[in-house]
Parts: C-alpha cells; structure tokens; sequence
C-alpha cells in the first residue's frame, strides 16, 4: 500500500467519525468560530470526495488558513471538547496532504 493510499484510508476513517461525532459544549465566546470552521472544512471534505481526490488552489488556501485559526484555539479549548477539535485539526492537515499528493 502507497503513502497516498494510506493517507486516504486514515483521512476517509477519521472523516466518518468526525461527520457521526455530537457537537460538543464549547465555553467562551468562540463557539461561532468553531462552527464556521467546521463547517468549511467539513464542506472541503465533502467537495474532495465528490471530486475524487481533488481540491483547488483556493479550497487548499482556506484549509490553510482554518489550520491557523485552529492552532490559535485549541491551547484554549475546554478538555471536554478538545478531542473534537483536534480530530478536526487532524482532518485538516490530513485533507490538505491529500490534495496534495493529487
């Protein structure tokens, strides 16, 4: 199995467990920028499956831009919902060396 391949297979298994996962209880005044940020990486992941494999220079350029906004987030994230972000955070650097390798 090929790096790519095994890329795909670990960013398809943690896509299905994000997309199943409850929207966990987020304190402070930055739940409305988690979503926003969910949302949008969750919509690169579904464009990257409906295209097979594919994202555009400016998808890849949101995706880096929404890792950023993430790293700055999570040393404040409550513990009981840090799990849930930093599967997303993972879900972003994953998609983004998937499209990549394309």
């Amino acid at each position: 199995m090929s790096s790519d391949e095994t890329v795909q297979e670990t960013l398809l298994a943690i896509w299905e467990v994000h997309r199943d996962a409850v929207w966990p209880k987020v304190g402070g005044g930055h739940e409305g920028e988690l979503m926003t940020l969910d949302t949008v990486i969750s919509g690169c992941m579904v464009f990257f499956l409906d295209s097979k494999g594919g994202l555009d220079a400016q998808r890849v350029d949101i995706l880096e831009g929404c890792l950023a906004d993430l790293d700055n987030l999570l040393p404040d994230m409550p513990d009981e919902s840090s799990a849930y972000f930093e599967r997303l955070r993972t879900l972003v650097g994953l998609l983004g060396k998937a499209a990549k390798n394309e």
